[in-house]
């Protein structure tokens, strides 16, 4: 057993198997002596709805996969570059890409026995068009392994969000395209990077301090998981103690009956034998005078 095989195998089950099956892989890994693998696996989240219907589309269409994370590749290289045209044509195909394959996320997760909501058809488009702005959200998807959906880094707009940025001036319709002209449309153009870089650093910035939250979240919730572990041993063994009280108060019980009951035998005897003995001096007597 390794990290790997068990995410594999938790993100393809349905959401209310997920935690189950976790608490199987935890136990076994320790009953195996791997208290690092374990602690790992108790890290991994259960799967929203919309997460988990994310999950079963990479798995079901990989093929889509590809197509997407290409589609992504050219929508990134076109805002870099700001070509508007380009920019354009590719976000017609995201629209229709998205939508497509946010209504087959949904149709699949009904075929695997469990329909989803609009909104959930929604969070899974919000997600594609995180994949297709971010690299690194792309691979995220691509894994198939989101514990939640993704969200589009600022600075990057979706094809239904509003027009792309218009094409700069071309060369032979500016009035100074050596002169004045020429320099503004740089400085434009430059600024405009300039912004867009810095609104994907405070995009990271934000991603970064919403990771860190989510990992102290995801420490809480083991935390709370071994407190619990704890307060049920802790239960059990009180439950033994009592039961163990309860064994020896009767066995001590029963010896103080038998000890008691002891006594009285032995006090009987004891009047038994001196009357024997008294019976047996008379008999003495009475013979010692009959001679």
């Amino acid at each position: 057993m390794d990290l790997e095989s068990v995410t594999e195998e938790l993100y393809g089950l349905h959401p209310q198997d997920f935690t189950a099956a976790r608490g199987r892989h935890v136990a076994a890994a320790r009953t195996a002596g791997d208290r690092a693998l374990a602690k790992k696996i108790q890290t991994l989240r259960r799967p929203t709805l919309s997460a988990w219907a994310s999950n079963v589309l990479v798995r079901a269409r990989p093929d889509e996969v590809t197509s997407l994370l290409a589609l992504g590749e050219g929508l990134r290289q076109a805002h870099r570059d700001l070509e508007g045209g380009r920019l354009r044509e590719l976000s017609r195909q995201q629209h229709v890409v998205v939508s497509a394959l946010a209504r087959e996320a949904r149709k699949l997760a009904a075929e695997a026995g469990h329909p989803v909501s609009e909104e959930v058809q929604r969070e899974v488009a919000e997600t594609l068009h995180a994949a297709l702005a971010d690299p690194e959200a792309a691979q995220l998807w691509a894994a198939g392994h989101l514990p939640k959906p993704l969200a589009a880094p600022v600075g990057f707009t979706p094809a239904e969000g509003g027009a792309p940025p218009s094409p700069a001036p071309s060369v032979r319709d500016s009035p100074d395209a050596e002169g004045n002209g020429g320099a503004h449309k740089r400085e434009q153009k430059a600024e405009r990077q300039r912004k867009l870089a810095q609104a994907r650093k405070e995009a990271r910035a934000a991603q970064e301090q919403a990771d860190a939250r989510e990992g102290e979240l995801r420490q809480a919730e083991t935390d709370s998981e071994q407190a619990a572990a704890l307060l049920r041993e802790a239960e059990r063994q009180r439950a033994e103690l009592a039961r163990q009280l309860e064994t020896a108060e009767q066995r001590e019980e029963t010896a103080r009956i038998a000890a008691h009951q002891a006594q009285t035998q032995a006090e009987a005897a004891a009047r038994a034998a001196d009357h024997a003995r008294r019976r047996a001096g008379e008999a003495i007597a009475r013979a010692e005078r009959s001679v």
